[in-house]
């Protein structure tokens, strides 16, 4: 390649090449020519050499050395030249590289310029990359160009306002008298920018939005009057301007929010809007998501939001998986407080939860969550556990956790199933909701450690299962042993032994599950008489371990075997109350040995309980 290749050329070249290395090769010495012409200086092929080396930028090579050039450029009299100048101003320097600054005179030079061309490069090149200390400069240049009888430069000029207001928020009060002024241009851009920066100047400035609120009738009017009236050159897959009317319905929604007057005057166009604009095209859909969401935050009739939830419940039918997603994601915002309309589609968002996407599931998922109520906590149950076990592993863990949640607060039967199910996936805070919830269900005490132990027998993986069986197993390991549930088979004292000890032995259990297997293990010397001296044996094993909790532990229970044996079996009945404090702070009662352990291991299952000789003390006394 020589010096004097065009860019098209240049093009031609670098994509034959074959491989990332003579791709690199042929750039290289590119960027080499084009360094030496720059030095060069003058030599009418400047603008072309920067061309090139925007395109080398484009693909993602370096072109830091081609900054000062761009200031170069921008600073010459020949259009053609200044054009590829603010081109590669716009790509190559921001706001926080020294060069930008340099081209602020030349900026503020071209906006004064005769040339409406090189007013519109000034004034695009502000507006992409000009910093707070550019905009500050070159703010009353930009006001008096909104002033001015060309609409080609206003409608430039109106981007580069909001582009300051956005840089620099105290100078908008500068733009707010012209602001108004330009919503009553006929040309269609000027219009465009005008209701974007007044939208603009509104979220920035509450005393702004209280000088443009009387702007709502105005709004109106105009809305009503140019959609109406068919418009082909704005017309996009039969929507007229789609574009404007989002704009203004989001201008109408900042007007409205929390004023009972603009609102009220919103309700019959808005209501005109969603009922005829079709949703069938995205042009339409994107008007219509616009109104519904206009209608929720203005303070709008109830048929009103009922219609927009329904306009989003057909958006859940669309085939774009764009459009459910914003669909779902706008229910979610507003399930609360319209909670009857979004429960009228329930069937459709959860047909949502067989979607291909995982984003889609994911929103239909806390959808479907938001909507369980008491009322249809056993079909929304089912659909949910159907769920669960098709759902990917990445949204195992949240389906598990929030049907557990919804479970716990509507039908604490289907608790223990979910544990059941899924228990590995289940968070482990949810682990003393469980125990808690195992407790005050008496009538289910036997059924519940039946279930649990022959889980714990099958699959000891699940540690927050592991957790609870452990606990149940030593809480209630009489009825185990007892075998009265019907339709169960009896457990032996070794097979209850076998199964804690698999716990305690195995490395997939952590040091929490470990505690709770050598408590519940220490708790059944109480209930059995035939191994205790197994229970010993195992109990001491751990009196080493590496464990401090475990370690902890292990001593204590090894000195009730030996100094406080004699206390080891005494149970205190109801006729007996001992009261004592938790480590919550809560006062509990405690019937003996088995249930002070229950208390302290459900207050605090991962941290190190009250002493047992501490235990042991109290109960003496």
């Amino acid at each position: 390649m020589t010096p004097s290749v065009r860019l098209q050329e240049m093009i031609r070249v670098i994509r034959s090449a074959r491989t990332q290395g003579e791709e690199r090769g042929i750039i290289q010495k590119e960027c080499a020519d084009i360094r030496a012409q720059f030095r060069q200086g003058d030599n009418g092929e400047r603008s072309h050499s920067l061309a090139k080396l925007l395109y080398v930028h484009m693909l993602g090579y370096p072109a830091h050395f081609g900054q000062m050039e761009c200031v170069r450029l921008i600073a010459s009299p020949r259009y053609s030249e200044k054009r590829i100048g603010y081109l590669g101003a716009m790509m190559l320097l921001d706001e926080k590289q020294d060069a930008s600054l340099l081209i602020t005179n030349s900026i503020k030079n071209d906006l004064s310029h005769s040339s409406q061309y090189v007013q519109s490069l000034a004034l695009c090149t502000l507006a992409c990359m000009g910093s707070a200390e550019m905009c500050r400069d070159l703010a009353p240049e930009i006001e008096r160009l909104l002033r001015a009888s060309n609409c080609y430069i206003k409608k430039k000029a109106t981007l580069c306002a909001v582009h300051i207001i956005r840089k620099v928020p105290e100078l908008a009060e500068l733009f707010t008298p012209s602001a108004r002024s330009l919503l009553s241009e006929k040309n269609h851009g000027v219009l465009h920018g005008a209701v974007v920066l007044i939208t603009e100047l509104c979220e920035h400035n509450p005393d702004t939005l209280d000088q443009f609120r009387k702007l709502y009738r105005l709004l109106l009017l105009f809305f009503s009057y140019h959609f109406i009236s068919y418009s082909p050159e704005h017309n996009v897959a039969g929507i007229s301007d789609p574009f404007l009317q989002v704009r203004i319905l989001r201008l109408l929604r900042i007007l409205g929010h929390n004023n009972d007057t603009a609102s009220d005057a919103m309700n019959d166009l808005l209501a005109q809007v969603a009922t005829n604009t079709d949703s069938s095209k995205t042009a339409g859909s994107a008007v219509l998501y616009e109104t519904v969401l206009t209608i929720m935050d203005i303070n709008s009739e109830s048929g009103l939001r009922v219609l927009a939830v329904n306009i989003l419940g057909r958006f859940l039918l669309n085939n774009d998986r764009n459009i459910r997603y914003i669909s779902m994601t706008s229910l979610q915002k507003i399930v609360q407080t319209d909670h009857n309309a979004v429960q009228r589609h329930r069937g459709t968002i959860v047909d949502c939860l067989k979607d291909q996407d995982t984003s889609v599931k994911r929103r239909a998922l806390e959808l479907s969550l938001a909507l369980v109520s008491a009322v249809n906590i056993r079909s929304m149950m089912k659909e949910l556990l159907i769920f669960l076990s098709t759902c990917p592993p990445e949204l195992r863990s949240q389906t598990t956790s929030g049907i557990f949640n919804v479970a716990e607060r509507y039908q604490q039967s289907f608790v223990l199933h979910i544990y059941l199910f899924a228990g590995g996936d289940v968070r482990d805070e949810t682990v003393p909701n469980l125990i808690q919830l195992i407790t005050t269900a008496s009538e289910l005490h036997c059924y519940t450690v039946h279930k649990l132990y022959r889980a714990l027998v099958k699959e000891i993986s699940q540690q927050p299962l592991v957790q609870v069986a452990c606990w149940c197993i030593g809480e209630y390991g009489d009825l185990l042993l007892k075998g009265e549930c019907e339709e169960i088979e009896p457990v032996t004292e070794d097979d209850v032994l076998d199964a804690l000890e698999t716990v305690l032995q195995s490395h997939m259990s952590s040091p929490a599950t470990r505690g709770f297997a050598l408590t519940a293990t220490m708790k059944l010397s109480t209930r059995i008489t035939d191994n205790v001296d197994r229970i010993r044996s195992i109990v001491s094993i751990y009196g080493s371990c590496i464990d401090l909790e475990l370690q902890q532990r292990a001593v204590e229970y090894n000195a009730l075997f030996k100094k406080y044996d004699h206390m080891r079996y005494r149970r205190v009945f109801s006729y007996v109350q001992l009261q004592m404090k938790a480590p919550s702070g809560n006062v509990i009662p405690a019937h003996g040995l088995g249930q002070v352990t229950q208390t302290v291991v459900l207050n605090n299952p991962n941290k190190a309980s009250l002493p047992c000789l501490f235990l042991c003390s109290c109960l003496s006394h």
